[in-house]
C-alpha cells in the first residue's frame, strides 16, 4: 500500500477514526493500531506477516531474557542469540542470492564451474528497517538504556507501526515505547504540523521525484552512452534531487501520519545538500540510519578511542557496511566505500590542518569565508554525486559507461528541459531555507477553523494530484 494512493487515504481515515475513538482504552487502541499495521504490511504480500511476527517475538523474548536472567554471561548470550537470529533472517532474504551468484562467479574464474542451487527468494519489503529496530531494542535493553517491554503488545506495535514500517525512519525504542504508555493527545499544533508535513512529502514525491525520474533520470541511466556529458551531469544532479525528495518525502509523510495519531518521531533529513563536509552530510542525511551506524557499529568497533589509524579504519568499515545494508550488489559496496574513504581522508586532512578532528568550521565575515564555505559545499555535493552514480547504476558496466561518457565533454541538451532544470535548481536552493520552516508554518495556521483547514488540505491534495505526472511509482527505499 503506497502513501500517495486512494487505498491508503481510505485506510488511514478508518485507522485515524478508530484510534481516536479508543483513546480512553489504551490496550484496545494499541491493538487496533497493531492490527492496522499488519494489514498495511500484508497488503503487499500476506505471507510476510508471519515473518514480521517472528521477528517481533524473537526480540520480545530476548528483551525479557536480558532483563530477567542473572549474571552478565547469560544476558550477553541472550543478546548475541537475538542479534544472530535477526541478522540470519536479514541475511537469508536479502543476501543469500547475492552470495550464491558471487560464489558462482568466483568458481568460474577459478575454473571450477559448478551448478549451484537456484532459489527465487522474494525480498520482504522493509526487512532492513524492522530488523535494525529489533537489534537496536535488544542492544539498548542490554545497555540499560531502555527497560524491556513487559507487554508483548507494546513491543509488537513498536516493531510494526505502519507509518515507518517499510522505509523508516528507524525509530529507537527508548523514544517510542514510553509514548505507548502515555495518553496521546491530538493538539492543534500537532494536527497542523502533521498535515503540513504530509503535503510537503507528497509534493516532494509525486511532483519533484516522479518528474525527474520519468523524464530525465531513468532514461539517462538506462543508456548513458546515448547522452552528452552535460546531460549526464545534469541527470546525476537530478538523481541527487530525486532520491532526496523520494526518501525525505516518505519520511515527511511517515512523521506527519504518526503526528496525526498522537506520536512523535525525530526528523530524518535536515537539508543534507548544504553540508560543508561528508561528516556534516551524514549528520543531515537519513539521520536515523547515520545514528544507528554510529551507536551500534562505529562505537562498538572502537570509534575514535584507539588512535588515528583505527579511527580511519572504523569510519571506512562503518560506511562500507552501510553500503551493504542498502542492497546485495557490488555497486552499493562501492557507494559505501566512496563515502567511508572520503570520511577517513576528510578527517585526516582536518587533523593535519588543525590538530582537532572535531573542530568546528572556520567562520567569519567577508568574501573569503563565504567563498570558502561555498567551495566546501560544492566539493561535498560532488563527492556525494559521484557516489550516487554507483548507487543508481544497475551494475558496474553501467556505472563505468556513465563515468566514461561524462568525461567526453559534449554539451548538447536534448532531454533536459527548462522545467526539469528549474526543479533541480529550486530544490537545491531550498536546502538553504531555515530548518524550522514547517514548524513555523504550522504555528501560523493553528488558529484556522477546522473546516477551513480540512478544505485547504483537500484543495492542496487535489492540486498536487493535478500537477503530478501519471502513475504512482514506489518509493526508492522500499527495495531496502
Amino acid at each position: 500500500m503506497l502513501f500517495p494512493t486512494a487505498d491508503f487515504a481510505l485506510f488511514f481515515f478508518i485507522v485515524f477514526c478508530a484510534s481516536w475513538a479508543a483513546v480512553a482504552r489504551p490496550d484496545a487502541r494499541k491493538l487496533a493500531l497493531l492490527v492496522a499495521s499488519y494489514f498495511f504490511y500484508g497488503y503487499w504480500d500476506w505471507r510476510f506477516m508471519a515473518l514480521l511476527a517472528v521477528s517481533s517475538a524473537i526480540n520480545y523474548t530476548a528483551g525479557r531474557a536480558i532483563a530477567a536472567w542473572p549474571g552478565p554471561r547469560a544476558r550477553k548470550a541472550a543478546l548475541i542469540t537475538a542479534i544472530g537470529l535477526n541478522l540470519a533472517i536479514l541475511g537469508f532474504f536479502k543476501y543469500f542470492g547475492f552470495f550464491l551468484e558471487s560464489l558462482g562467479d568466483i568458481m568460474v574464474m577459478a575454473g571450477l564451474e559448478r551448478d549451484l542451487p537456484l532459489l527465487q527468494i522474494v525480498l520482504p519489503v522493509g526487512i532492513s528497517f524492522f530488523t535494525f529496530q529489533g537489534i537496536s531494542y535488544v542492544v539498548d535493553v542490554y545497555r540499560g538504556e531502555v527497560g524491556a517491554a513487559k507487554s508483548p503488545l507494546n513491543l509488537f506495535l513498536y516493531i510494526s507501526f505502519f507509518p515507518q514500517l517499510v522505509a523508516g525512519p528507524i525509530v529507537r525504542a527508548a523514544w517510542f515505547l514510553p509514548q505507548l504508555d502515555e495518553t496521546p493527545e491530538l493538539t492543534r499544533r500537532a494536527l497542523c504540523f502533521g498535515l503540513c508535513l504530509i503535503l510537503l512529502g507528497l509534493f516532494k514525491k509525486m511532483v519533484i521525484a516522479n518528474y525527474l525520474a520519468t523524464e530525465l533520470v531513468d532514461g539517462v541511466f538506462i543508456d548513458p552512452g546515448g547522452y552528452s556529458s552535460l546531460e549526464l551531469l545534469i541527470a546525476i544532479y537530478g538523481y541527487a534531487v530525486q532520491i532526496y525528495c523520494d526518501f525525505s518525502g516518505y519520511s515527511d509523510i511517515a512523521i506527519g501520519v504518526a503526528a496525526l495519531l498522537g506520536y512523535r518521531f525525530h526528523r530524518n533529513f535536515d537539508r543534507p545538500y548544504r553540508a560543508r563536509s561528508l561528516q556534516e552530510f551524514w549528520r543531515r542525511w537519513h539521520i536515523s540510519l547515520s545514528q544507528w551506524l554510529r551507536d551500534y557499529l562505529y562505537k562498538p568497533l572502537g570509534g575514535s578511542k584507539y588512535g588515528r589509524i583505527a579511527t580511519y579504519r572504523n569510519l571506512a568499515i562503518t560506511l562500507l557496511l552501510g553500503g551493504v545494508w542498502h542492497g546485495a550488489a557490488w555497486t552499493f559496496i562501492v557507494w559505501g566505500a566512496i563515502h567511508g574513504t572520503a570520511l577517513a581522508v576528510e578527517r585526516a586532512l582536518r587533523e593535519w590542518r588543525s590538530g582537532d578532528a572535531a573542530g568546528p568550521h572556520t567562520t567569519g565575515r567577508g568574501a573569503w569565508p563565504l567563498a570558502r564555505a561555498a567551495g566546501q559545499v560544492l566539493l561535498t555535493f560532488h563527492i556525494v554525486c559521484l557516489a550516487w552514480i554507483f548507487f543508481r547504476a544497475e551494475d558496474f558496466a553501467g556505472a563505468f559507461v556513465y563515468l566514461r561518457q561524462l568525461g567526453r565533454f559534449s554539451g548538447d541538451l536534448v532531454v533536459v528541459t527548462p522545467f526539469l532544470a528549474a526543479l533541480i535548481g529550486i530544490t537545491l536552493l531550498a536546502q538553504f531555507v531555515p530548518s524550522n520552516s514547517v514548524e513555523r508554518l504550522a504555528r501560523q495556521i493553528e488558529g484556522v477553523p477546522i473546516a477551513f483547514l480540512a478544505a485547504g488540505f483537500a484543495v492542496a491534495l487535489l492540486a498536487i494530484d493535478l500537477v503530478a505526472p501519471e502513475g504512482t511509482a514506489p518509493f526508492i527505499y522500499f527495495q531496502f
